[in-house]
C-alpha cells in the first residue's frame, strides 16, 4: 500500500446495472483502500403501504421492481398466507414456483448476456486471444449471443402468460395459490416452450447437455471440461476468467444466507423447501434464524439511526442527515454480521459440489458467483419439466385465504438476487408497519454502527486500480458480479 494519503474519486453511476448506484472509493497507490456503497434514489414503497388493506400489498409490493416483481407478489403472499393460515394446494405450489423459477432464469440470462459479459468487449481487453469472440459475442447491443439471448428470454417469458396471466406485476400468486389455474393443453404448450428454452442454453450458453453442467463435480471436473469441451460461451467465459484472474477479485466476508427455495419442489403435498434454508459461516453451515435479523439506520439517511432493531419493529422515515450518513440503504445484519446472499449462497447450502469447491479454493469471488448463477442456469430448467409434469389440471390451484388476523407475520422467497423478506404487521384490519429487506440491502449495505462494512464494501477493499482509470475495471467486474438491483434496496 502507498504512504501517499489515499485519493477519494466517485466511481459510477454505472450502466448495466437496475437502478442507480455510485460508490465512493478511497485509492491508495494502485489499489483500492476502502469503499462506501450509495444507493442514491429513495422511493418508500414501504410507507406507501401504510393504512392499506393488508390485501393490496398483492398490488403495490411489486411494483418495488419490474424485472423480480414475482419475487415481492411471492413474499407478500406467503407472508399474508402467515396471518389467514392459508395452505396451498398442490398446484399452487408447483405453478408458484415455475412462475418464480421463470422470473429468475430470465433474470439469470439476463444478467449474464447483458450485464456482465459485454464489460469484455470493451477495448481495454483488446490484447487478449479471446477478445475477438467476446467482442463477436457479447458486444453491448450487437454482440451475436446477446440478441439469442434476448429471443431465448422472450420465449421463456412465454410461461408466465399461460401461468400468470401477465408480467411484470401478476397478481395470480395469492396468499391460497395461484388464481389461475390451466388444462392439459396448456401444459403441453409448458412442455414444448421448456423444451425449446433447454436447446437453446445447450446449444449457445453451454455446448453441452444441462445435465452435463449440474453435474460437475469439482475444480478438476471444470477443468477436464474446458479442456476437452466444445466451443460455447461458457467454455469463452472460463477462458476469460483464467486469463483475467476473476478468482482472485472481489472476496468479501465468505459469510452467506439463504431463506431456502422451492416449497414443495420435492414433494407438491410438502411444503418443506428443495434447497434448503441456512448460512454459511466460520467454515460450517447453519440454521437460518429469522429472528437474528436486525437493521442498523447508522450510515443511512433515515431517522432513529441511533438504534437497531429487528425489521417487524423497523421504520422507514427519510432524514437526509450531513456527515456520516452516505446512502439510503439499510445494514441488515445476522446476528451482528453482515452476509452475503444469491445464486452462490443457495447453492452452497444446498451442497453443490463445484461451488462449494471453488468456495473452499478461492472464496466468494467474481468466478464463483457467476459460476453459481451458471450451475442455476442450468438447474432451473431441468427442475422446471419436473414441475410442469407434476400439474394436476382438474384440482385445486387455490384456496380461500379466509380472515386476515391482526398480528405480525413474515414472508421470504428466493429472489434471483437471493433472500428477500417481508415483515407485516396488520391493527384494525389495516397494514400498520411493512418493512423489506431485499437481496441487494444485504449485498450493498452500508457500513454499521460498528463501523464494519457491507458485503460488497469489503470485496472492493484491495481491488487493482490501473494508472488513468477513473472507474476500474475491476470495480466494475467486483459490482456486476453482485448483480444488483438497486430499486429493490431502498424500495
Amino acid at each position: 500500500m502507498s504512504d501517499t494519503p489515499p485519493v477519494r474519486r466517485i466511481a459510477g453511476p454505472f450502466n448495466r446495472i437496475e437502478g442507480d448506484l455510485e460508490v465512493l472509493l478511497d485509492i491508495a497507490g494502485d489499489r483500492v483502500h476502502e469503499a462506501r456503497v450509495n444507493a442514491t434514489l429513495f422511493r418508500g414503497i414501504e410507507r406507501i403501504l401504510e393504512g392499506r388493506a393488508p390485501m393490496d400489498a398483492l398490488a403495490i409490493a411489486p411494483r418495488i421492481c419490474g424485472i423480480c416483481s414475482v419475487s415481492q407478489s411471492r413474499a407478500a403472499a406467503t407472508a399474508l398466507a402467515g396471518l389467514s393460515q392459508a395452505q396451498a394446494p398442490a398446484n399452487g405450489r408447483i405453478a408458484t414456483n415455475i412462475i418464480l423459477a421463470t422470473e429468475n432464469l430470465a433474470d439469470l440470462i439476463t444478467h449474464f448476456y447483458l450485464f456482465f459479459m459485454p464489460d469484455f468487449a470493451r477495448p481495454d481487453y483488446a490484447h487478449h486471444r479471446w477478445h475477438g469472440q467476446a467482442l463477436r459475442r457479447f458486444a453491448a447491443g450487437r454482440g451475436q449471443a446477446v440478441a439469442a439471448a434476448l429471443r431465448t428470454r422472450a420465449e421463456l417469458l412465454h410461461v408466465m402468460g399461460i401461468l400468470a396471466g401477465h408480467w411484470p406485476h401478476t397478481l395470480a400468486i395469492q396468499p391460497g395459490g395461484v388464481a389461475r389455474g390451466v388444462d392439459a393443453e396448456a401444459c403441453q404448450r409448458l412442455s414444448g416452450i421448456l423444451a425449446g428454452v433447454r436447446a437453446d442454453l445447450e446449444n449457445n450458453l453451454f455446448g453441452v447437455s444441462l445435465e452435463t453442467v449440474v453435474e460437475l463435480a469439482d475444480c478438476t471436473a471444470l477443468h477436464t471440461w474446458r479442456q476437452h469441451g466444445g466451443a460455447s460461451d461458457f467454455g469463452l467465459f472460463l477462458d476469460i476468467a483464467e486469463t483475467l484472474e476473476l478468482s482472485t477479485l472481489g472476496r468479501a466476508y465468505d459469510q452467506f444466507l439463504t431463506c431456502g427455495a422451492w416449497p414443495g419442489g420435492r414433494d407438491p403435498h410438502n411444503p418443506a423447501p428443495l434447497w434448503p434454508a441456512g448460512i454459511v459461516a466460520d467454515d460450517a453451515v447453519l440454521p437460518f434464524t429469522a429472528q437474528d435479523i436486525t437493521e442498523d439506520h447508522a450510515f443511512a439517511h433515515l431517522r432513529d439511526h441511533e438504534r437497531v432493531h429487528p425489521p417487524a419493529e423497523g421504520t422507514t422515515v427519510p432524514h437526509l442527515r450531513d456527515g456520516t450518513a452516505y446512502t439510503w440503504c439499510k445494514a441488515p445484519r445476522l446476528a451482528g454480521r453482515p452476509f452475503e446472499t444469491g445464486a452462490i449462497a443457495r447453492q452452497l447450502v444446498r451442497g453443490q459440489p463445484l461451488i462449494r469447491a471453488l468456495v473452499a479454493r478461492d472464496g466468494g469471488t467474481v468466478f464463483s458467483r457467476v459460476m453459481a448463477r451458471l450451475i442455476e442456469m442450468a438447474a432451473l430448467p431441468l427442475l422446471m419439466e419436473r414441475w410442469v409434469h407434476q400439474l394436476e389440471p382438474g384440482a385445486p390451484w387455490c384456496v380461500p385465504h379466509g380472515t386476515l388476523a391482526n398480528g405480525q407475520s413474515t414472508g421470504f422467497t428466493e429472489a434471483a438476487r437471493g433472500t428477500l423478506g417481508h415483515w407485516l404487521h396488520v391493527e384494525n384490519g389495516h397494514i400498520a408497519g411493512y418493512q423489506i429487506i431485499a437481496p441487494t440491502t444485504w449485498n450493498f449495505s452500508p457500513r454499521d454502527a460498528q463501523g464494519v462494512p457491507g458485503p460488497l464494501e469489503r470485496a472492493l477493499e484491495g481491488a487493482p486500480v490501473r494508472p488513468g482509470e477513473h472507474t476500474p475495471l475491476s470495480v466494475q467486474h467486483i459490482v456486476r458480479s453482485f448483480d444488483p438491483c438497486m430499486a429493490c434496496t431502498v424500495h
